[in-house]
């Protein structure tokens, strides 16, 4: 059994979607028990994959999808390739997904209404997409894959209101043309190579010695401008503030820690499986340098958009665009610390961003306002909610034990190691502005309103929000928050042993 967990694990959320609006139509807690299940089963299945892979000596293994023997040519057999990195980001999709899923009980009725079994059928099949995502090593499955994302993700975030679904219509352009630069860039390289496997193109690139070849360069440029478009890495960021902050809760809970970074994952899966080290960074080539530039431009945009906003998800989904320059920025220095620097942040944020998210969502619903204020003296009125707000500020400013601390210091070292310190410098001025952010809000939250300064009020999603101002945050909201900030510590207390997993699969990536 343990030789399918693969396609075990994209199976059950699948026909967990079905059986939602089958059984989901006339109530919505059937659609959730189902998808508890699915989702749980599905977290243990990947458990399971993680504690194989790290038993095998040569680090992964692979699913030929049909039974297809491995003797036979990629061109017929679609192939699934599962080591330790996809295995860590597999599982903190589907515990996102679980805890989400946890989160929402209480949710769905107040923003989505009778489209709650929708609901819970694409978030599961926006979950097998991303694990599609992950596993896949087949470049126009990929491609498939990352346009089953998408159209989940456009019906999940027009669910909101009507500004949800102008948002979600931008993303739809954008997305679009991100997708249609990938698969233009797929297509040049089936051109030239007449594979789409990605062992074999890279196999192929390599004899052949096609790294000089204009298609192949303009096929690369062409996937990294759709993949960048995706993953909102600035300045193709225009869809994501919107297409979150408008969102329904738990749409936005689901999506800001998990969207950006898998397609971060996909880049990184590009640059060393498809195209190789080699050619990415060759010394006769420009890109590292050129990238680089730009994920530090992207983390002080990011960081001075972020620190005008005072809208509290507006806020928080511009510093996600500024954690898409640290991965970005760790996975072109080139060296091992950069490199696993940037998978190790992607836990970490993934982890960071849906502990900040749920608490930022409970203050929202709670208090009536999605500005600042709304964190007026809540370390007295809320204190479970800003303790665990808090530890997610903590690790977004970079202090210990928390994850963000361990992730900084891997990039950090990467850019001293390579010489580029401008990509430090904005690290460390990153982690500077995040201070400002975060410790503003705390002194709000323990000290309350600052006297003598009149403040705006808006009120989000009137209709769902209690009367009454504050009450008591349900359980099904508490849970994912405290085990998000939990997880939160645990990535950081386990920072060897996780670092020293991702860097031996590296090593065996780089040769």
């Amino acid at each position: 059994m343990t030789d399918h967990l693969p396609i075990l694990l994209l199976l059950l959320p699948l026909f967990g979607s079905l059986i939602c609006v089958l059984l989901g139509r006339n109530n919505a807690a059937h659609s959730w028990v189902v998808a508890m299940i699915s989702l749980g089963g599905s977290a243990l299945l990947s458990l399971l994959m993680l504690i194989k892979v790290l038993g095998l000596k040569s680090g992964d293994f692979r699913y030929r999808m049909g039974g297809w023997p491995e003797s036979s040519s990629y061109e017929v057999g679609i192939e699934l390739r599962v080591d330790v990195l996809a295995c860590l980001i597999v599982l903190a999709v589907m515990i996102v997904g679980f805890l989400n899923t946890i989160y929402s009980k209480t949710r769905v009725s107040a923003e989505v209404g009778e489209k709650g079994s929708f609901f819970y059928a694409l978030i599961q099949l926006l979950i097998v997409g991303l694990c599609g995502i992950i596993m896949t090593n087949d470049a126009f499955n990929l491609y498939v894959l990352i346009e089953i994302t998408s159209l989940t993700s456009y019906a999940l975030i027009a669910m909101g209101n009507r500004r949800a679904a102008l948002s979600s219509f931008n993303y739809v352009i954008m997305g679009t043309i991100g997708a249609s630069f990938y698969l233009l860039g797929v297509g040049y390289l089936y051109i030239k190579t007449g594979t789409l496997n990605i062992d074999d193109i890279h196999n192929y690139l390599r004899s052949e010695n096609l790294w000089a070849s204009q298609s192949i360069v303009v096929a690369f440029i062409l996937i990294m401008l759709g993949v960048w478009t995706k993953m909102a890495f600035f300045p193709l960021h225009g869809w994501l503030p919107n297409a979150y902050s408008y969102a329904p809760s738990m749409t936005g809970t689901f999506m800001a820690p998990l969207m950006t970074k898998v397609m971060v994952y996909v880049m990184i899966r590009v640059m060393l499986w498809l195209f190789g080290s080699d050619f990415v960074y060759s010394t006769e080539s420009i890109w590292s340098e050129l990238i680089i530039w730009m994920s530090v431009v992207a983390i002080v945009a990011g960081s001075f958009l972020a620190l005008a906003r005072n809208d509290i998800k507006k806020m928080l989904t511009y510093l996600i665009i500024a954690e898409v320059g640290y991965m970005v920025g760790g996975a072109w220095l080139g060296n091992l610390n950069g490199q696993a620097g940037a998978f190790y942040h992607i836990l970490s944020d993934a982890a960071m961003t849906f502990c900040l998210f749920i608490a930022a969502s409970i203050v929202i619903i709670r208090t009536g306002e999605s500005r600042l204020n709304a964190f007026d003296d809540l370390f007295r009125k809320m204190p479970i909610t800003m303790i665990g707000f808090t530890i997610g500020g903590l690790s977004m400013i970079g202090l210990p034990p928390t994850c963000g601390f361990f992730s900084k210091w891997y990039l950090i070292k990467g850019g001293v190691e390579t010489g580029q310190w401008e990509f430090v410098v904005a690290l460390l001025f990153s982690s500077l502005i995040n201070a400002v952010i975060f410790f503003k809000i705390f002194e709000r939250a323990y000290f309350g309103k600052i006297k003598g300064i009149k403040e705006e009020v808006t009120v989000q999603d009137r209709d769902t929000i209690p009367a009454g101002g504050i009450k008591s945050v349900p359980l099904s909201m508490l849970i994912p928050l405290c085990v998000g900030s939990l997880s939160i510590l645990i990535i950081g207390i386990m920072n060897k042993n996780i670092f020293s997993w991702i860097t031996k699969a590296l090593e065996m990536v780089n040769g």
